[in-house]
């Protein structure tokens, strides 16, 4: 079930994305596609919705986003390369004007002392007016339960998407 505070959060960037007529794409791991559906979840979202990639696994990283295994290998599913990486294959790999990647450690198993339960990087990618690409990451240490940790992903993630595509065209 969407909160209404994400409800809220997709509505705004709904309108923001419509206004421009920009469309987003979601490349998921920790957040098992709750971005995609809560986006979704608004009606008309098929007008600014272009696709969601849930990667849960190593492989699908790979397979669908063509993160390379030996990122993966180097810095971990959970690291900022990878969320880069995920960002940017998503964009590669879809239509969209902008996209976000998640990747991270929801627990509440899982964890371990260099990425405890609660780490998630959190990566946004967008193409400018001259279609040059751009990325920027964030790293982020949510206290609570899965489902909270998931959540609080969820609405950073279209916080910073609204912010960033005020700033496009």
């Amino acid at each position: 079930m969407v909160t209404p505070h994400i409800e809220t959060l997709c509505a705004s960037l709904a309108q923001v994305l419509g206004a421009r007529q920009l469309s987003l794409c979601t490349a998921e791991s920790c957040t098992g596609g709750l971005i995609a559906a809560s986006c979704t979840q608004l009606s008309g979202s098929s007008a600014w919705f272009d696709r969601g990639f849930v990667t849960y696994s190593n492989a699908a990283k790979h397979q669908q986003l063509g993160v390379p295994s030996a990122l993966i290998e180097a810095h971990g599913a959970v690291s900022e390369e990878v969320a880069r990486a995920m960002a940017l294959g998503a964009l590669a790999h879809s239509s969209a004007h902008l996209s976000v990647a998640v990747t991270g450690v929801a627990g509440p198993t899982g964890g371990s002392p260099s990425k405890p339960v609660g780490t998630v990087w959190l990566a946004w990618a967008w193409r400018d007016t001259n279609q040059q690409t751009h990325c920027q990451s964030l790293l982020q240490h949510f206290k609570g339960t899965r489902s909270e940790v998931r959540f609080a992903t969820t609405e950073l993630a279209l916080s910073e998407l609204t912010q960033i595509a005020q700033k496009l065209y």
